[in-house]
């Protein structure tokens, strides 16, 4: 007996999304088809302006769409309602920014807890979830301290413990490392190859980093909000992905947009 095809976790269709300026109407994104699987880990490419923010912002429900079709977890978003909406970010997908957005008055595990106190889920199961999680990525003793305390590469990691404290199946990343230096934004694209192969979580980064975008297995780049090209890789290690970029970028050939 054959087994019934997988649903995509992620499946667009002729998406398009339009923005009032001035008087003006913006199309942003011209009619976008998307297909990722579960598991997937794609870096989302391309010139500034060409959609993928927005693209992003509409996956993960933080934007509609104008025209078209998303669904994420087998559910429409086109016909859900703002409540409905909310709770399926809430439990499936989780975001991490270029600025961390974190609260300045709590210490990091209290910030990590957060989308799990605003959800209702009890305070020891959180708190052993977000302990676990701030070891991960290596804050282990750093859990007691504020924001203002913390490095930016340490606040990206508190940002991305809280982006899986509820366990999401969608992890969604806009430019992640726009903000941090070079050694540290190593560190931080390693956490999300580590959490793809030990977690199995969906992975969706819109980056301009050569060598984040030349080490996905699958990259996708957007021109003048289409898909321009959706190209599967051969997957090699972020060092090795790091190492020929570094190579190359005396020569002057190393562009993602």
């Amino acid at each position: 007996m054959s087994k019934s095809p997988i649903s995509p976790i992620v499946l667009a269709k002729d998406v398009k999304k339009s923005f009032q300026h001035m008087g003006r109407t913006l199309d942003v994104l011209r009619g976008i088809d998307l297909s990722i699987e579960e598991g997937d880990m794609v870096g989302i490419v391309g010139q500034s302006g060409a959609g993928k923010s927005t693209l992003l912002h509409c996956i993960g429900t933080l934007d509609l769409v104008t025209a078209g079709s998303i669904v994420v977890a087998g559910e429409e978003l086109t016909t859900m309602s703002n409540a409905r909406l909310a709770d399926l970010r809430n439990r499936t997908i989780g975001f991490v920014f270029q600025f961390h957005h974190l609260l300045p008055e709590f210490n990091a595990l209290e910030n990590v807890c957060m989308p799990g106190l605003i959800q209702g889920t009890s305070k020891n199961e959180l708190n052993r979830r977000a302990e676990a999680l701030l070891e991960e990525v290596g804050l282990k003793d750093r859990m007691n301290h504020r924001p203002g305390e913390l490095s930016g590469g340490e606040q990206q990691r508190v940002a991305l413990a809280r982006a899986l404290v509820l366990e999401p199946k969608l992890l969604l990343a806009d430019e992640p490392s726009g903000n941090l230096d070079s050694r540290t934004s190593e560190q931080i694209h390693q956490l999300f190859f580590d959490i793809n192969r030990k977690r199995n979580t969906t992975i969706i980064i819109v980056t301009h980093n050569a060598a984040l975008a030349n080490s996905m297995p699958r990259v996708v780049t957007l021109r003048d909000g289409r898909v321009e090209s959706d190209e599967r890789r051969e997957t090699r290690s972020y060092r090795h992905a790091v190492d020929d970029v570094a190579e190359r970028a005396g020569t002057g050939k190393v562009d993602v947009g």
